[in-house]
Formats: C-alpha cells, sequence, structure tokens
C-alpha cells in the first residue's frame, strides 16, 4: 500500500521523516518484537501479554488491554503494520502534535481491546497487535486527508476517504460472519468506532476545554440573540444622528 497526495502527479510520496511518537512506537515495537521471537509458538509469554478476555475477567489482567498492542504474530503482521504507521501517522502528528496523536493513537489501541474484551468475553486465546491503532490512523487519516490517494492492494488508486469506508465495512461485516478467520475484526472495527469518538468529542476529557468550549457556545448564542433583538435599519446620511436601531 502507498499514497501521493493531491493534486496528482507523477512523484509519490510516503510519509516522509519520522517524528517523534511514531520513532518510538516503532522502535518499542521492533524491540519487543525481537524479544518475542524465541516465544513465537510458546505459552508464556503471549498469555501474559497478549488480550485474553477470560484472563481479563477472572483474573484482572487488564494491564493486557495495553501490551496487546507491542506483540505480533510474525514478521508480515509487524511489517505491515509498522509500514502503516509510519506512512500515514507521521503525517497525523505533524498535523496534530506528538502529544494528542499519542493519546489518539491509546485511545484507539485500548478502545479495540475493549471491544473485544467485551463482546468476546469468554475467548481463551490471546488477541495480539497493533492493528486496532493503525485502524484508528487510517480513519483519521481519512478524515484529515479525504482526497490523498492510496493504491490498494498496490494495484487500484482510491481516494483515502473511501478506502476508509472500504476497510470499516469489510471489519464490519467479518465480525458479524460466522466462523474464525485468526483475525480481529472486532479489535480493527473498535479502533476505528474509539477513534472517531474521541475526534468527535475528546475534548469533553480534558475540564478546561470542555469550559472552553462551553462558553464559546454561550457567547455564540449570546450574539445570535442580539442579532434577532436588534435591526438595523440603514438610511441616508443625516446630521441629526445615527442610524435608527429598532
Amino acid at each position: 500500500m502507498m499514497y501521493r497526495t493531491q493534486p496528482a502527479h507523477s512523484s509519490f510520496s510516503f510519509g516522509g521523516p519520522v517524528t517523534p511518537a511514531v520513532k518510538w512506537l516503532l522502535i518499542v515495537n521492533i524491540i519487543v518484537f525481537v524479544f518475542q521471537l524465541p516465544y513465537l509458538g510458546g505459552r508464556p509469554l503471549l498469555w501474559i501479554f497478549g488480550l485474553v478476555p477470560q484472563l481479563v475477567w477472572e483474573q484482572l489482567h487488564v494491564w493486557q488491554l495495553f501490551t496487546y498492542q507491542f506483540l505480533h504474530f510474525g514478521l508480515f503482521h509487524i511489517l505491515f503494520n509498522m509500514l502503516a504507521l509510519w506512512m500515514f501517522g507521521c503525517d497525523l502528528e505533524r498535523a496534530w502534535g506528538t502529544r494528542f496523536f499519542l493519546k489518539f493513537y491509546w485511545v484507539s489501541v485500548v478502545g479495540g481491546g475493549l471491544c473485544v474484551l467485551f463482546l468476546e468475553p469468554a475467548q481463551a486465546i490471546p488477541t495480539i497487535g497493533a492493528s486496532a491503532g493503525i485502524y484508528g490512523v487510517l480513519l483519521a487519516y481519512g478524515r484529515l486527508y479525504p482526497n490523498n490517494v492510496v493504491y490498494f492492494y498496490l494495484l487500484f488508486p482510491i481516494k483515502m476517504k473511501y478506502f476508509v469506508l472500504i476497510i470499516g465495512a469489510i471489519a464490519f461485516f467479518s465480525s458479524i460472519s460466522p466462523g474464525n478467520s485468526g483475525i480481529s475484526h472486532l479489535g480493527h472495527l473498535g479502533g476505528m468506532l474509539f477513534g472517531y469518538l474521541y475526534l468527535r468529542w475528546g475534548y469533553m476529557l480534558s475540564p478546561w476545554r470542555a469550559f472552553a468550549n462551553v462558553r464559546h457556545e454561550y457567547y455564540r448564542f449570546r450574539l445570535a440573540r442580539m442579532k434577532r433583538k436588534f435591526r438595523i435599519i440603514e438610511g441616508k446620511k443625516s446630521d441629526d444622528g445615527p442610524p435608527t436601531l429598532h
């Protein structure tokens, strides 16, 4: 998958220079993956740090909602996740700043985990990978840069806004389809859902921003009320005084 910015031209653009938060996410994920390699087929590491809903409910392994994102099943799993994080996450971090980008990313990750936790509470196998955060990043990128073009499966050019709708629809219908594909579609869908909710109403998590927003809406209300109350009638210039207000 690759993308180019609009307007279209002959050169292609990727994520550009690596931004601070994306850089450290890449480093941590790669280090954990290298450490994890000897344990890929083993039980202890995946069941301790992967997201296992049954263990969270029965033994309160709540840290798994955060740690599951750093584990990956294989080389291609981590490769595609980290490639997408670099390609799309760097532009978001440059646009938002490091602090907001990280908060958004964590919300998407934990939100994807919560969907798995509440909708598959009896699941006894681990869910791992950064895909929930990546799907949140893709959703945000589609909202911020809707007309940028990605190459779906490296072949078909499509605008980012349509690409996000397609992968969201795939995640939704796959999550309600019977059978076990080995892919956590609920986690993908949850990452997009919680990412969207945070972009829409995330300011409510900050008391100061919530107060500032309420104050702004109050002043808008007062201004609209004053406009309805007073009607300015323009007339010819007169020495008797200013135009009459009704």
